[in-house]
């Protein structure tokens, strides 16, 4: 029988988009009060790899990450998408915009070898956590870089994206050396 083990160091990435920044910002405050402390938040991103969202979220789209620490508890995964859904309608029903969907976030988390988001959406690699929500590995960390899989949306591909994974990686190796 093998022997467990406790989760391997990882950090807590929430990847958000809209075309109003006034979103963003409001979103980030509410991750620091909910989930921890932002320590890196990266540029702004011009999200044009997809027309899937256009009808509800409308055009200029732009995409943005937060790393958090401290260490995060991959189990906690289902529970912090199901909050970020909810960040999701409080922004829609307290701003009243004019899209169906202001505001799009999708908690994640960084460990040293793989990038994992949520998703309320079934697929055949994606892995049922509870509550409707479930789990994908959308990018390995092997031979020194951040490769995609073959589900892999086409934003999280760009070089620009993973640099910022990349520099999360880094952060994360850094602490876990010095803890």
């Amino acid at each position: 029988m093998g022997a467990t083990k406790n989760f391997p160091p990882c950090f807590q990435i929430v990847a958000a988009f809209s075309r109003h920044d006034a979103a963003l910002e409001w979103l980030w405050t509410q991750v620091q009060e909910s989930f921890g402390s932002i320590v890196a938040l990266s540029p702004k991103f011009a999200f044009t790899e997809s027309q899937y969202y256009r009808s509800t979220m409308g055009l200029g789209l732009t995409k943005q990450f937060a790393l958090l620490e401290p260490w995060y508890d991959p189990a906690e995964l289902a529970k912090h998408k199901l909050m970020s859904n909810d960040f999701e309608s409080q922004y829609a029903t307290q701003f009243k915009c004019e899209e169906e969907r202001p505001l799009n976030v999708d908690p994640g988390y960084l460990s040293m070898t793989k990038l994992v988001l949520a998703s309320t959406k079934n697929r055949e690699h994606r892995i049922y956590l509870r509550d409707g929500i479930y789990a994908e590995v959308t990018l390995a960390f092997r031979n020194q870089q951040w490769l995609p899989m073959p589900w892999t949306y086409p934003d999280y591909q760009r070089e620009d994206f993973r640099v910022f994974f990349h520099e999360a990686r880094n952060r994360l190796v850094k602490q876990f050396a010095e803890s």
